[in-house]
């Protein structure tokens, strides 16, 4: 990066605009554009699922945080999800998955593109030889999520970046929980990183999109082919918003991870809590990568309950401050009960989370009032 993170947050693809030096990119509410001649496209734009500017001013500034060749902004992270897979996978090939991943993304795989001729194997990221074992002659991609959603184990990045490209297979990173401020995948090896914008980039809990980041321009130009072609683009207003949500990530993110280093203290003193997960505390299994590889810990925080699944749903009914919702990443904090929300599509499968477990999505409240809401919901 040739600027700091938050000044490419800020400027990166939102040039001043040169007729009235508005300092916001418009929202272009536009389907079709005037041509300069048949086949004479004006700045390149001619239909806006191909193009539109507030999307491009989106996906110059996603690609500039990332340090990526190309951004591609989408209507939701699945979509962009989707899309990457039809772009560089066909039926029959293979991809390594993790045996924690987002239960949306387990369902994408299970339940769409096994059905395509797509073949997957859930492995533990963490376990180096078990994802050399799993690669097989149709391996394509590795595909990690780190931390995981909703047990916040991490993956090497590095490490598993050179697995995949000593194979020829493809490193894609959901940064999703870490967020591009406290995490760089591609400047650690990684080819693409998948974002659902709806969560930290956007901030707010007002709009769902996605995104990816290539990091070379090749590559770059075969998902914008595929992105195109299939269509499941963000729209103008949806780009606008998740762009000016962009701009204060790393102001928001620097509270997100106060505030949830106080919750984690809070909970390791309870003696209802069994088990607190979280990057950030030594005793974690991937502390040390993820303090190698991250700037920070995040605003992601999951604990296991005494009383087994019955008391977990019950702290979560009891919360009141912490909103009972699914998603992630907002200002306001959120408590959830993955099992039977987030992750119920995992029920039954190798993915399966613990019915004890409770999510925290740490918002940027006064930590006292967090505090004092979490422990009356644990009672």
């Amino acid at each position: 990066m040739s600027e700091g993170f938050e000044t490419l947050a800020i400027h990166a693809g939102q040039e001043a605009d040169p007729q009235t030096g508005a300092v916001v990119p418009p929202i272009y509410a536009v389907s079709t554009y005037k041509q300069d001649g048949v086949g004479g496209l004006r700045s390149g734009y001619e239909y806006s699922r191909s193009a539109n500017p507030t999307r491009t001013a989106l996906e110059e500034a996603v690609a500039a945080v990332e340090g990526g060749a190309r951004g591609l902004a989408f209507a939701s992270g699945l979509a962009a999800e989707d899309t990457l897979l039809r772009a560089v996978c066909k039926p029959g090939d293979h991809v390594i998955i993790p045996n924690d991943a987002y239960g949306g993304t387990y369902r994408l795989f299970a339940k769409v593109h096994e059905a395509w001729g797509l073949h997957y194997d859930p492995v533990p990221l963490g376990d180096l030889a078990a994802v050399a074992a799993a690669i097989t002659q149709k391996t394509r991609i590795i595909w990690v999520e780190t931390p995981t959603n909703p047990l916040l184990t991490v993956a090497d990045i590095a490490a598993l970046a050179q697995l995949a490209h000593d194979c020829g297979a493809l490193l894609v990173v959901d940064n999703t929980f870490a967020s591009p401020y406290l995490q760089q995948p591609l400047a650690l090896g990684a080819d693409v990183v998948v974002h659902s914008t709806t969560k930290y980039v956007g901030g707010h809990s007002d709009v769902v999109g996605g995104a990816l980041v290539a990091r070379d321009a090749e590559l770059g130009e075969r998902l914008a082919y595929h992105q195109n072609a299939m269509g499941a683009v963000a729209g103008p207003f949806d780009a606008w918003l998740t762009l000016r949500g962009l701009k204060t990530l790393a102001v928001r993110m620097d509270r997100h991870c106060d505030n949830a280093e106080r919750v984690v203290d809070l909970l390791l003193a309870h003696p209802r809590v069994t088990s607190v997960l979280y990057p950030g505390l030594p005793e974690h299994p991937g502390h040390e990568v993820a303090a190698k590889q991250m700037k920070r810990f995040g605003g992601m925080v999951s604990f296991r309950v005494a009383g087994g699944e019955a008391e977990a749903v019950e702290v979560c009914n009891r919360a009141k401050l912490f909103t009972l919702g699914e998603s992630l990443g907002g200002v306001e904090s959120l408590i959830e009960h993955p099992g039977r929300m987030t992750h119920a599509s995992a029920a039954g499968s190798p993915l399966e989370v613990p019915g004890d477990l409770v999510r925290l999505s740490v918002g940027i409240e006064t930590i006292d009032d967090l505090l004092a809401d979490l422990s009356q919901a644990l009672g």
